[in-house]
Formats: structure tokens, C-alpha cells, sequence
């Protein structure tokens, strides 16, 4: 048994924030974990609302230091913050997220325990409108959003966990986050470890809430960036791709595709809307199910919920047709990790000096 708790930082990458970094933050800095074992390095995206003045005025902001990312994206913040990190273990907070207080001692004991590489939780959405809990109530579902981390209570082994805790040697021997990438930045790195011989390792002990998008709007824009992201790593890692991805784009063409047929053809309007039927009953059957599940108040879900699954498989699927059609191929990444580094370096002259690897194999 260690004698003493490994050094760990918490890395948040973050931008305009002013409506949940108290919460978000707050959170990381009441954990139960060693104060002096601790430390916190926010990468703040060139906000121009009160982000840092809130910052400021939190309880023990002086355990805080924000680091500028002038380039306002994920990877290149979170890079920026593993490069100045301190810590042996590297836990990941994302902005609109709020940890359970003894999240960085659950990350830190299922590292140590389950010889992962990364490690993380259930995502537990939370909505905070009408239309914000029928989204969180349709994101733990396998109808909405498949993956282990927003489905599962089970311990187990998978492809990728949410947010993410490492050791700091495995992230840089990896060569850190991709900066390519606007979105999907986990998920690729993810891809790297496990391809490397890393496991990735969800413990539902590991527990956050996350608050999501609270409109259809937002929610659309939201998948229809995830659908793009999606095929940007596509483009890196070919085999990178899952069963599952290819439905939502497989219904978005059949619907489009089906429904232009149908305007000709009598024999291919009979199928298109036996299809359109089909995708409505069974929308409407995983809508009960949620409903159901979602306790006293569930019901008022129903209504709302054939609308959210509605929009995160077409704007998914519309994403991910608009990034495989006209999205163009990533530079190499050697050259955008040098570039990175002397943006880094002028940025934060103290910083290490480990640079990201070489792009993927």
C-alpha cells in the first residue's frame, strides 16, 4: 500500500463559462483528496465574460491557475495544461460538469487497481428545463446515445469512458490530444491507447452530472458536430470505425435518399414509409421506456422525447454525411504538434518542454 497519495492535477479546458465554472470548479476544489496533493490547471479559452472573475472569487481559487489557450479549442487547452502539469496522475473536468466529492480518489483507486490506462465514469446527464431533462433523460439511453459510459453501471472494459484520468507518462507517451480536432478529441485519443495495448476502464464509482444542451437547437448543433467529428477520426483511423456509428447515417440516407425515390416510384414510396412507421414505433416504444424508467415525473417526458431522439439521430447522421462528403483531410499532425509546441512555448515559457509524438500510425 502507498504510503502516500500520488500527486494529481486536474485539467479543465474551458471558454465563457460564467454559469456553471462555481459549480464545475467549486466541485474540484472541495474533493476529498489532499489539498497539498492537488493542484488545478484551467485552460481558459480567451473567455470574454466573467469565467475568470468568478474563478477569482471562489474559496481557495489560490489552489487555481489559469492558463491562456489562445487557439479556444479542447485539445490544444488540454495540452497546454498537460504540458505544465505537476501531477503523476492527470484527471480531466470538463466545464459543464459537476464531480462528486470523492471523484479524484475514485479515478486515482481505479488506476492504481484496475491497471487501466484511462479511466472514468458514467456520464448522468442532468436537464435543467422541460426540454433540458427529456435530453438528459434520452442521453442514458441506448435508443439515444449507445455507448457504455452514458448506458452502463457495470464495472467493465471498453472503447472510451467520459472526461478521463491517466497517468501522466502514458498521456505523453501518447503524444497528448490530437490539435486537428475541433471535437472527438477523447475518442481518437482513446482509439491511440487501446491501439498501443492500453485498456480503458469505465467504474461506475467514478460519479459526475453533466448539464447538457437545453433545446432542440442546441442539441441539433451539438450532434451535428459530434456526426462531423466522427468522420474527421474516420479519416485518421479507418478501422477505428464501430457498428453502431453507421446506423444514424444509414436511416439519414435512407430517409432522404428513400424520399426522393418515393416522389417516382410507387413501389419505393410503400418501403419509405414503411420504414418512416418502423422508426416511429420504435421511437415511440423507447420513449415509453424512458419515460417509465425516469421515475413519479417521467411521464411529462413522453411528449418531448420522440422530438430529442428525433433530432440527435438526423443531426448525427447529417453531420456525419456533410464531414465524409465535403470535410477535408487533417494535416499532418507532425506539423500542426510543432506548431503547437511554439504556440505553447511563447504562451507559457515556463512550461516542459515533452513534446506530442508523432501523428498516428
Amino acid at each position: 500500500m502507498r504510503m502516500t497519495d500520488p500527486f494529481v492535477t486536474v485539467i479543465m479546458p474551458v471558454r465563457n463559462e460564467e454559469a456553471f465554472i462555481a459549480r464545475s470548479l467549486g466541485a474540484v476544489l472541495r474533493q476529498r483528496y489532499p489539498a497539498d496533493r492537488l493542484e488545478t490547471l484551467v485552460a481558459d479559452g480567451q473567455s470574454d465574460d466573467r469565467t475568470r472573475e468568478i474563478i477569482a472569487s471562489l474559496p481557495g481559487a489560490e489552489r487555481v491557475r489559469v492558463i491562456e489557450n489562445p487557439q479556444r479549442r479542447q485539445a490544444f487547452g488540454l495540452n497546454l495544461a498537460l504540458r505544465q502539469a505537476r501531477g503523476e496522475i492527470i484527471v480531466r473536468v470538463d466545464g459543464h460538469t459537476i464531480i462528486a466529492p470523492d471523484y479524484v480518489r475514485q479515478c486515482v483507486r481505479a488506476l492504481e487497481q484496475s491497471g487501466a490506462v484511462n479511466v472514468g465514469g458514467r456520464m448522468e446527464p442532468r436537464g435543467e428545463t422541460p426540454m433540458g431533462c427529456a435530453i438528459a433523460a434520452a442521453g442514458g439511453s441506448r435508443f439515444g446515445v449507445p455507448t457504455a459510459f452514458h448506458v452502463s453501471d457495470t464495472p467493465q472494459f471498453t472503447d472510451t469512458v467520459y472526461m478521463g484520468a491517466w497517468r501522466r507518462e502514458a498521456l505523453l507517451a501518447a503524444g497528448g490530444f490530437d490539435e486537428r480536432l475541433r471535437i472527438n478529441e477523447d475518442y481518437e485519443l482513446n482509439y491511440r491507447l487501446r491501439r498501443a495495448g492500453g485498456r480503458i476502464y469505465l467504474s461506475p464509482a467514478i460519479r459526475s452530472t453533466y448539464f447538457g444542451r437545453q433545446t432542440l437547437m442546441a442539441l441539433a448543433r451539438q450532434y451535428f458536430a459530434y456526426g462531423m467529428g466522427r468522420t474527421t477520426t474516420l479519416k485518421l483511423h479507418p478501422d477505428s470505425l464501430k457498428p453502431r456509428q453507421l446506423v444514424a447515417p444509414t436511416f439519414v440516407f435512407a430517409l432522404l435518399f428513400g424520399g426522393a425515390l418515393a416522389t417516382l416510384n410507387g413501389a419505393a414510396r410503400v418501403v419509405w414509409a414503411a420504414m418512416l412507421a418502423l422508426y416511429a414505433l420504435v421511437n415511440l416504444s423507447s420513449s415509453a421506456r424512458v419515460a417509465r424508467r425516469s421515475g413519479r415525473d417521467g411521464w411529462r417526458l413522453l411528449p418531448r422525447l420522440p422530438l430529442v431522439f428525433a433530432t440527435m439521430h438526423v443531426a448525427w447522421g447529417l453531420g456525419f454525411w456533410k464531414g465524409a462528403l465535403f470535410g477535408g483531410a487533417p494535416a499532418p499532425r507532425e506539423q500542426a504538434g510543432e506548431r503547437a509546441d511554439e504556440r505553447a512555448d511563447e504562451q507559457a515559457p515556463g512550461a516542459l518542454e515533452t513534446q506530442p509524438q508523432g501523428g498516428s500510425q
